[in-house]
């Protein structure tokens, strides 16, 4: 599935670093989501845009956006990676079924059986207003997510 703007960002409930189950739609009303996915927990690139937006996580406080980081990864990785690197968001476990919610929004790499470098930005209504993907082995820029929160 390819998702584009304007579409309603398909919902997910995964487990969070602290076992606690996170729904998207739970935040429908409330407060925009940014959905970070990203192929593996602890590993260089991926290691690196957590901590950037770790270490710039007011600009998304600022915007009262909940952050949503996701990947492959269990939720016991999850845990000892975000404590590790003290991350203040919500790190997600899209485990089992392997892939699902990154399959569900289209950037599972089958080949390699993790998601892509990927963002979505999604309103309070629900909805796709801004997406980044980057080529495998490719960071995200920080600039990115100051277009995509620029969007709300």
């Amino acid at each position: 599935m390819d998702l584009i703007i304007g579409d309603h960002a398909p919902d997910f409930e995964l487990v969070n670093q602290f076992g606690q189950n996170v729904k998207l739609s739970d935040f429908r009303g409330k407060k925009p989501v940014v959905i970070v996915f990203y192929p593996l927990s602890f590993s260089g690139i991926c290691t690196g845009e957590l901590c950037e937006i770790r270490d710039n996580f007011a600009k998304f406080e600022n915007e009262n956006v909940e952050l949503l980081a996701i990947s492959v990864d269990s939720k016991f990785v999850q845990k000892q990676f975000a404590e590790h690197e003290g991350y203040k968001f919500s790190v997600l476990a899209d485990f089992w079924p392997h892939g699902a919610v990154a399959k569900a929004y289209g950037v599972f790499l089958e080949d390699a059986g993790i998601s892509n470098r990927a963002t979505f930005v999604v309103n309070k209504d629900g909805e796709l207003v801004a997406k980044f993907v980057t080529a495998p082995g490719q960071a995200r820029s920080l600039s990115e997510y100051d277009r995509a929160l620029a969007s709300l």
